[in-house]
């Protein structure tokens, strides 16, 4: 099999259309995370008018599509997210949600659109594909549930590797990032329960203040960025959220505090929980109180494997040129995609592909309620698709 670059431009100009109106009616539509129902039915019904095989994933809203081609050959997997935010809408946009207070502020309903024209522009040549394409719809990206369930399911069951692609404003329309190594980080996230004594405020030393305590553990966390972590090695641990106190004349008895943390390394990952729980402990205790500390280590970074980047730029440079390989620093948000790369026995990677555009509005950040996407991007991120998964086939024959 051979698929020259003008066949790919022709087939994804084929479905141009189909794509766009599916991400029109997805966005209008969206799902938080979990409750992706008739988000799923809609891709299942889409799935169904094209003849394609698929299964849903256990007893969650995830739908594992698979495209058997007419040549032997190996098994790649593309993935795409479903589920929306539960942000309001101030998109300038024709068809903006429908379902108040949730929004597609991210670009999953541009994932699950390019997915589906993919779909259907490889069911046109399947005679023609060497090996197999399984085409997942995740859901629960955004809480970072979605992939352990998928994994659970055994969805990589016979997966020899992994592409995806993540839409991002903070890169022109034109251009896309396909760079190897680290590109998106690792995230955690925890609760530390501070228990201290009440009393009133008036007579604090009858009283263990938790505020107080509580106060000192978000300071002293910082420690762990600035002094127990080689300056060569990136690490976040932010606090977003502290819980306190009942009344203001009132010695607060319990507090909570809520962070995350960040990183690429695996061995900075490692480490986070007991150097949180030690910090955490050792401060409240000097205040006479205690610290109980929950994490959950949610995500493992996203690494790029140097094989596959490579192919994907190859694949920009036959779609759009060489010029629209567009350096990117890695960013410090987390994405589960890295559980299906990180389980393939020749691994795979993500693309940023650029849907930003100031002269039309499109250039918020992702979780902003006026996120908006130049829909050239989403074109060239479909071409991305259809490229790359040819090039991989072609390579992996039988």
């Amino acid at each position: 099999m051979s698929v020259m670059t003008t066949d790919i431009r022709t087939l994804a100009e084929q479905v141009r259309g189909y794509m766009l109106d599916m991400r029109h009616e997805l966005h209008r539509f969206p799902e938080l995370s979990g409750e992706e129902y008739e988000t799923s039915k809609r891709i299942r019904r889409e799935l169904d008018a094209m003849g394609v095989e698929y299964v849903q994933v256990g007893d969650t809203t995830g739908i594992l599509a698979t495209i058997r081609g007419g040549k032997p050959g190996k098994t790649i997997l593309l993935r795409a997210d479903m589920d929306a935010l539960k942000v309001t809408e101030e998109a300038s946009v024709d068809f903006k949600s429908e379902n108040e207070g949730v929004m597609h502020a991210c670009g999953h309903d541009g994932h699950m659109a390019m997915l589906l024209a993919s779909i259907k522009a490889m069911m046109s040549i399947r005679e023609e594909l060497c090996g197999t394409v399984k085409c997942l719809f995740q859901p629960s990206e955004e809480n970072g549930l979605g992939a352990k369930w998928m994994m659970d399911a055994n969805v990589m069951e016979g997966v020899d590797g992994v592409f995806s692609e993540h839409l991002w404003s903070g890169i022109p329309v034109g251009k896309i990032s396909v760079d190897p190594g680290p590109r998106l980080s690792s995230c955690g996230f925890f609760e530390i329960h501070v228990k201290g004594k009440a009393s009133h405020g008036a007579m604090p030393h009858e009283g263990i203040d938790a505020v107080v305590a509580a106060s000192a553990i978000v300071m002293n966390l910082q420690t762990i960025v600035s002094r127990k972590t080689s300056p060569m090695r990136n690490s976040v641990i932010t606090i977003g959220c502290m819980k306190a106190g009942t009344q203001r004349n009132i010695i607060a008895e319990d507090a909570v505090l809520e962070g995350t943390t960040r990183t690429y390394q695996a061995d900075v990952r490692s480490k986070f929980e007991e150097q949180i729980r030690h910090i955490a402990e050792t401060t409240a205790e000097t205040f006479d109180a205690t610290a109980e500390l929950i994490y959950r280590d949610i995500v493992a970074p996203v690494i790029n494997d140097p094989v596959c980047s490579e192919r994907a730029a190859k694949a920009v440079e036959k779609i759009l040129s060489a010029d629209a390989v567009y350096p990117f620093d890695p960013l410090t948000v987390a994405e589960d995609v890295s559980a299906y790369i990180d389980a393939a026995p020749e691994k795979g990677c993500m693309a940023l592909v650029g849907v930003g555009n100031p002269d039309i509005d499109a250039a918020w950040a992702h979780h902003n309620s006026k996120f908006k996407m130049d829909e050239e991007g989403i074109f060239n991120g479909l071409l991305l698709y259809l490229q790359y998964t040819m090039d991989w086939l072609e390579e992996h024959k039988g």
